[in-house]
């Protein structure tokens, strides 16, 4: 090899010296900051599921399809009402005689039922706002006589335990009338009338009317006395004092009301239009 001369000697030290100080550079250079691993997105929380208690045995209300799956006007209004209201609902057949009691000890957390609203039951139970007008109706053979609510004070007469209809024959009768016969469910009622029990039956008209359609072998009419009978509403009802999952149920129901769905589930069961509380919120009066 051949000797270097000065010059080349002096650039090549200076390109050695030049790739050490790089390397230094390089050694000394901290590492790029690893990027935080972004925090898991939150779960939402579960929606809840409330109880229902309802006594199937009330169509259009709230009955068992063929399927035992319970149906009816009630059950899609409340489905409704809870996807309105964000919680979700699970419907118990509960018979009517103990619906009260389930609700008071827990073992429902709301119950819907055809019930009407009165301030005796207000004292024992908080009620949603109505969604449904009701009136009591008397149901008779074609052949009777029947034409006002008077005529009934000493005929036999089929009302549904513990209901409102139970409660105005009581009233009319008295007491102690050995004339009332009492069932766990109307169509139990207007089956006695049916079979020549009773003389007539006394319960909501909803139900009464629904019945008397679907069972024209039965030759019933029905009668309606409106200046002995008071308007009533039905309301869902919560354990007293239980203001959260009431707000949720008036919160949804409001908003059923008001988009048009409520009108549909109406509709879709009685083929008419809602008329007063049972009405779309912007046409209510209640």
């Amino acid at each position: 090899m051949s000797q270097l001369s000065t010059r080349q000697f002096l650039k090549l030290a200076g390109t050695l010296a030049a790739g050490l100080v790089l390397a230094a550079c390089s050694k000394q250079e901290p590492a790029a900051p690893v990027e935080a691993a972004s925090a898991p997105a939150s779960e939402p929380a579960p929606v809840k599921v409330y109880t229902v208690g309802t006594d199937a045995a009330y169509a259009p209300f709230e009955y068992q399809n063929e399927k035992g799956e319970i149906v009816g006007f009630s059950v899609d209004l409340l489905n409704a009402v809870a996807e309105k209201g964000g919680f979700q609902v699970k419907f118990i057949n509960t018979p009517w005689e103990g619906i009260f009691n389930a609700l008071t000890q827990g073992d429902r957390d709301l119950l819907i039922s055809s019930i009407t609203i009165t301030d005796e039951r207000k004292q024992t139970m908080d009620f949603s706002d109505p969604y449904f007008d009701a009136i009591q109706l008397i149901a008779v053979k074609a052949n009777s006589k029947v034409a006002k609510f008077d005529d009934l004070k000493k005929l036999k007469v089929g009302v549904q335990t513990g209901t409102t209809g139970d409660e105005v024959v009581t009233k009319l009768q008295g007491k102690t009338s050995t004339l009332i016969k009492r069932f766990e469910s109307t169509p139990l009622a207007l089956k006695e009338l049916e079979a020549g029990g009773v003389d007539a039956v006394v319960a909501d008209n909803g139900v009464v009317i629904h019945y008397v359609a679907n069972n024209p072998d039965a030759k019933f009419k029905t009668v309606a006395d409106t200046k002995s009978f008071a308007p009533e509403q039905y309301g869902i009802a919560v354990k007293k004092g239980n203001a959260e999952l009431l707000a949720l149920i008036n919160k949804g129901l409001a908003a059923v009301k008001a988009d048009g769905s409520y009108a549909a589930i109406y509709k879709k069961t009685f083929g008419t239009e809602p008329e007063g509380a049972a009405a779309p919120a912007s046409a209510a009066s209640n």
